[in-house]
């Protein structure tokens, strides 16, 4: 092993360290409530901060750096404006989901359609989070194993159980702590990768000679993308701003107010942490002739830093796709727990929530073995979310037309849509109606989606069902 590799693995040994030690230190989770949403205790920043880990993790650092290396400024559409989309709209949402009062997202469906909805629901974004983990482990699998020189399969079972740990034991509050040091970490690494990239590629004029050389135009073009991601735009942006990792730290926020300031910080902290990611892989095209193996990252940590640096930066990679991680496992451990377990008894119940943890983990590996692709990962998870959960949840909350027989109308459509389209993914043949990871595959799923949970709620209307959601959205107001 090479001098930079060994240190890296010191600095990962000393990092889990100072995790296992900062979760040992708080206060131990004594029910559900403070497994999963910290006590209704914890600051509006420090839930910012956990909120923006959530979402700038490995397929920022990574993924849209290698994006930005071949497609220019344009790449910043295909995780930049899905976030910022996302995040705006729970600006606009904030108030009413903790006004509402509800903790989960499948409490709020219990009370505006009926148990049976909710069981539904809970079970998709079970699936959706353990799918969307598992992309993040695909991540971890690559970034290590190349980094260290491990197999995938090895790579990917080491840097998990890190996670699985201190999650495990820790609880929400652990997962906050472990996010806000991750997130320094992170923070750290991407200003010295991206200061360095823009020193040795002659800043921003490097960057416009170097294209304008090769003959092309759209490189520094911001708007050239749009049409090419519009796609991602449409199916992430939707699919993330109804995750339920982030209605849980709005849910977990003291009041309304410190829920809406979590959102507005976490906006705005987004704009400058994905441009600096673009500009980083922009560098790169100076500074490389071809993509480097192993990607654009990885490469600079090796060509142009001290062993020493390299590990620092490594960790603060690393730490971001454990960022990431955690919060999916731990929002689908919520989901598993409070919403899909009728269980009273706290002691139990916490029990549960733990077990949940690992159950949702070794499930995410197992997809993550198998399915070796972030982006394929992703839109599977997008799929299910987009199609099976946006309509009946968003429309619940503004539309009395709404009733329990539409909205489970709608999430077996959104269920049977997804299926189809994996089994294709997985190499099953099976007719093909329209091109997957598509637009048209985003606008056949959500607008089944919507025209099955009007129809069948116009064909089943009861006054009953009007007055359970006029209560329901009264609580909104």
């Amino acid at each position: 092993m090479s001098t930079l590799q060994i240190i890296s693995i010191l600095g990962l040994i000393l990092y889990f360290g100072i995790l296992l030690f900062a979760v040992s230190k708080e206060k131990k989770n004594n029910n559900v409530l403070d497994y999963f949403f910290g006590g209704r205790t914890i600051p509006f920043w420090a839930l910012s901060i956990t909120f923006i880990a959530s979402w700038w993790g490995a397929g920022s650092a990574i993924s849209t750096a290698d994006l930005a290396y071949v497609e220019g400024i344009s790449a910043f559409w295909y995780y930049g404006a899905p976030v910022l989309i996302s995040s705006f709209l729970m600006i606009l949402m904030a108030k009413m989901i903790r006004k509402v009062n509800y903790l989960t997202q499948g409490q709020m469906m219990k009370e505006r359609y009926n148990k049976t909805v909710s069981k539904m629901l809970s079970a998709l974004i079970v699936v959706f989070m353990t799918i969307t983990a598992a992309s993040q482990m695909v991540a971890l699998g690559d970034f290590f194993g190349t980094y260290l020189g491990l197999n995938y399969e090895f790579a990917v079972i080491v840097g998990t159980s890190i996670i699985l740990i201190y999650s495990m034991f820790g609880g929400f509050r652990g997962v906050v702590i472990t996010d806000i040091i991750q997130f320094v970490l992170l923070l750290v690494s991407a200003i010295v990768i991206f200061c360095i990239a823009m020193f040795y590629a002659d800043g921003f004029s490097g960057i416009a000679m170097k294209a304008q050389q090769q003959g092309l135009s759209d490189y520094t073009n911001v708007f050239s993308g749009v049409s090419k991601y519009l796609t991602y735009i449409i199916t992430f942006g939707c699919a993330w701003m109804i995750q339920a990792n982030v209605w849980q730290r709005i849910s977990a926020a003291k009041n309304i107010k410190d829920a809406q300031k979590m959102t507005i910080m976490s906006f705005f902290a987004y704009i400058p942490l994905y441009l600096m990611v673009v500009f980083t892989g922009m560098a790169a095209f100076v500074i490389y002739d071809t993509m480097p193996v192993g990607g654009v990252v990885l490469a600079i940590i090796q060509d142009y830093m001290n062993p020493f640096l390299g590990a620092i930066v490594f960790v603060g990679i690393s730490a971001a796709i454990m960022s990431t991680t955690d919060s999916l496992i731990n929002t689908a451990a919520m989901t598993l727990s409070v919403d899909l377990n009728d269980e009273k008894d706290e002691k139990k119940k916490l029990r549960y929530s733990q077990l949940s943890t690992l159950v949702v983990t070794i499930v995410a590996v197992l997809i993550s073995l198998r399915v070796q692709s972030i982006l394929s990962v992703s839109w599977i998870a997008s799929d299910i979310i987009t199609t099976g959960v946006f309509v009946p949840l968003i429309l619940g909350f503004f539309f009395r037309i709404g009733n329990s027989k539409g909205a489970l109308a709608s999430m077996i459509y959104g269920s049977v849509f997804c299926l189809y389209n994996f089994i294709i993914t997985i190499g099953i043949n099976l007719p093909r109606f329209w091109e997957l990871q598509s637009t048209q595959q985003v606008i056949i799923g959500a607008l089944g989606s919507l025209i099955i949970y009007l129809v069948v709620s116009y064909i089943f209307k009861s006054d009953e069902e009007y007055q359970k959601a006029d209560a329901f959205i009264k609580l909104r107001k």
